[in-house]
C-alpha cells in the first residue's frame, strides 16, 4: 500500500509530460528501494533481473552512458565558466625515465583521462579529471556507508593517476566520483563549487543561484542515465536494412511501368 501511494503521489506531481513522470517515478523507486514495475524478470544477458543487476549489467551500454554523459556535462560547464583548453579524453605525456612510487600508478604511454581544463584553480594551471559513477546497490558498496564508499572510489582513482599527473604533467588531479543515487564525493563537491565561483563571476549571478543551477544539472544527468539503465532496451540489436542496386532498379522499372499506363 505504501509503495503504491508513493508512486501515485510522484506521478501526480509531474507536469512536464510522460517522460518526466517516468523519470520521477523510477527515481523514487531507487531512493526508497522499491521493486521495479513493468521490468522483465529475466535480463537479456540471461541472469535474474533486479534493480542492482540492471545498474551493473554491461549489456546495452548504459554503464558507459552514465559515465560519458556526466563527463560531457562537466566539460560543458567548464566551457560555460570560461576555462581554457577544455579537452575530452586528453592523452597524458609519456614517461621519460620518471619512476612512480606507487605500483598501482598507470604507466602506459597511451594513458588518457576524461577531461582537462586550464584556469579552474588558478590562471593557466591545468586540471585533470577522471570520472566514476558506481552502483551504490552492488554488494561491494551496499554494506558501506555512502561516505566511505565515495572515499574508497576516490582513493582508487588517486592511486592510479594522482602521482603521474603531479610528477609528470605538473598539474592537479581531481577524481569525480558519484553514486547512481546522486551522491557526490568530497573531491567532486570541491570542484563543482569552484566552477560555480568562476561561473558566478562571469555571469554576474550570485554564488547561491549558480551552485543551485549546477547541482540541478548534475542531479538530472545522473538520474536520467540511471533510469535509462533500468528501462533501456538491452536485447539484440535490430539489423538495419540496406537497399542494394537490384532493389533500386526494380523500383525504377515499376515506376516506369506505372507511368506508361
Amino acid at each position: 500500500w505504501y509503495q503504491r501511494r508513493v508512486r501515485e503521489a510522484v506521478v501526480s506531481t509531474q507536469s512536464t509530460g510522460e517522460q518526466a513522470g517516468v523519470v520521477g517515478l523510477h527515481g523514487t523507486e531507487l531512493r526508497y528501494g522499491f521493486e521495479l514495475e513493468g521490468v522483465p524478470h529475466i535480463c537479456p544477458c540471461g541472469k535474474t533481473n533486479s534493480m542492482e543487476h540492471s545498474l551493473s549489467c554491461a549489456k546495452g551500454g548504459f554503464v558507459y552512458m552514465r559515465h560519458n554523459q556526466l563527463r560531457d556535462l562537466t566539460a560543458n560547464l567548464c566551457h560555460e565558466a570560461g576555462c581554457k583548453d577544455v579537452t575530452v579524453e586528453p592523452r597524458l605525456l609519456p614517461l621519460t625515465g620518471e619512476t612512480l612510487k606507487l605500483k598501482s600508478a598507470n604507466t602506459a604511454n597511451d594513458a588518457r583521462l576524461d577531461v582537462s581544463a586550464r584556469g579552474v584553480w588558478s590562471q593557466g594551471d591545468k586540471t585533470f579529471l577522471d570520472f566514476r559513477v558506481f552502483n551504490s546497490l552492488a554488494p561491494t558498496n551496499a554494506n558501506l556507508p555512502i561516505e566511505r564508499a565515495l572515499l574508497k572510489h576516490e582513493d582508487e582513482k588517486k592511486r592510479v593517476y594522482n602521482e603521474r599527473v603531479l610528477e609528470v604533467e605538473k598539474s592537479t588531479f581531481s577524481p569525480i566520483v558519484c553514486s547512481t543515487l546522486g551522491a557526490f564525493g568530497e573531491e567532486a563537491t570541491k570542484f563543482y563549487r569552484q566552477i560555480a565561483v568562476i561561473l558566478a563571476k562571469k555571469t554576474g549571478q550570485t554564488y547561491q543561484t549558480t551552485i543551485r543551477y549546477i547541482r540541478q544539472r548534475l542531479q538530472f544527468c545522473v538520474l536520467k542515465t540511471t533510469v535509462a539503465s533500468l528501462r533501456g532496451f538491452k536485447g539484440t540489436k535490430c539489423t538495419r536494412y540496406t537497399a542494394d542496386n537490384n532493389d533500386i532498379n526494380l523500383l525504377y522499372q515499376y515506376n516506369n511501368l506505372t507511368h506508361a499506363f
